[in-house]
């Protein structure tokens, strides 16, 4: 059956004014990463704010921000370091919120591989995301001193395929996860949390802000695109705070949201309780300190042995406007 119509639509209907269409294109696929924006549609949060909200999964095939640079979405999830990789490159992306206080990108390892800390690091061979997942890992090289091209006294850069596979397989001694998706996939392959040496790149003093809303500044220009973007965060927001609290609930709504079929209920339950330790303390506004962390991450990343970054980013602008008047 159809939901009822929230009164806050019903109202909107009634005056003659339309719902706004907002599209969001997500980073990755369908799964309690993005929990908050599903909630808030699924629990009519939007529609309270008078917003028709489409949401598009991403993919390993879809980068967010060559959709948003060709006008097929109006905002976007996405890590900063891409953010600010596509403003180097001529697109002006602004975070208008940063719904995720805290990042889940973390390094492990299997003990019986001998790696036990950084300094085991030279001579093994280290799986890598790639698509703007890279920088964190370059700066921590360079923080450590060591090369990655496989040189003598340097790391071995295996470019990871987006699953465990690399380090079940001991193609890998290391490889990246996510601690609300791909660690979980370890331990579930068997391997215990004891038999893992794991690191966190914030703890290593590379971290990087994850899952920020992104738009094209110039669209800020529009007082009512401006607005339009007010409502959004503040129903986003709301969608979080409720998934947060209701982590079983916001599972189930993934689930039910899932085209694909893939996602099993108990790994959402799972990857839920994680985000929400990423999402608790964030009201949507972006902590300048985390910016400059990020930045300094990046300006570490650059080196003439990564060739995935060429260019050290100048700074980024973002729209405290947005946040500022949704938490009004």
């Amino acid at each position: 059956m159809k939901k009822l119509l929230t009164g806050a639509l019903f109202a909107a209907m009634a005056t003659g004014a339309q719902a706004e269409d907002v599209t969001l294109q997500l980073k990755w696929v369908t799964q309690a990463q993005f929990a908050g924006y599903y909630v808030a549609k699924d629990k009519g949060f939007y529609e309270e704010e008078g917003l028709n909200v489409t949401i598009k999964p991403g993919g390993p095939d879809i980068a967010p921000e060559q959709v948003i640079a060709a006008g097929n979405a109006d905002v976007i999830t996405t890590w900063m370091p891409a953010a600010l990789a596509a403003r180097e490159r001529g697109l002006p992306l602004v975070n208008i919120a940063q719904p995720f206080k805290n990042g889940g990108l973390k390094f492990t390892c299997l003990k019986d591989s001998g790696v036990n800390g950084t300094a085991d690091f030279p001579g093994r061979t280290l799986g890598v995301w790639f698509f703007g997942n890279e920088y964190p890992f370059y700066a921590w090289m360079a923080k450590l001193g060591l090369k990655t091209d496989g040189s003598e006294g340097g790391v071995t850069v295996l470019k990871q395929a987006f699953n465990v596979d690399a380090l079940l397989q001991k193609q890998a001694d290391c490889i990246s996860v996510m601690s609300y998706n791909e660690y979980g996939q370890v331990i579930d392959a068997g391997i215990s949390a004891d038999q893992l040496v794991t690191f966190t790149y914030k703890d290593e003093g590379v971290g990087v802000l994850e899952d920020g809303l992104y738009v094209a500044e110039d669209r800020l220009a529009d007082p009512a695109f401006e607005e339009t973007m007010v409502k959004f965060v503040r129903a986003s927001m709301k969608g979080w705070k409720y998934a947060e609290a209701n982590v079983d609930e916001a599972a189930q709504i993934i689930i039910d949201n899932d085209e694909t079929g893939a996602q099993s209920l108990e790994h959402q339950k799972y990857m839920m309780s994680e985000v929400a330790k990423l999402t608790a303390g964030s009201n949507g506004a972006l902590d300048p300190a985390d910016y400059d962390q990020t930045v300094a991450t990046l300006l570490a990343a650059v080196s003439p042995d990564n060739p995935a970054i060429t260019k050290a980013p100048e700074g980024m602008a973002w729209s405290h406007a947005i946040t500022d008047k949704a938490l009004q």
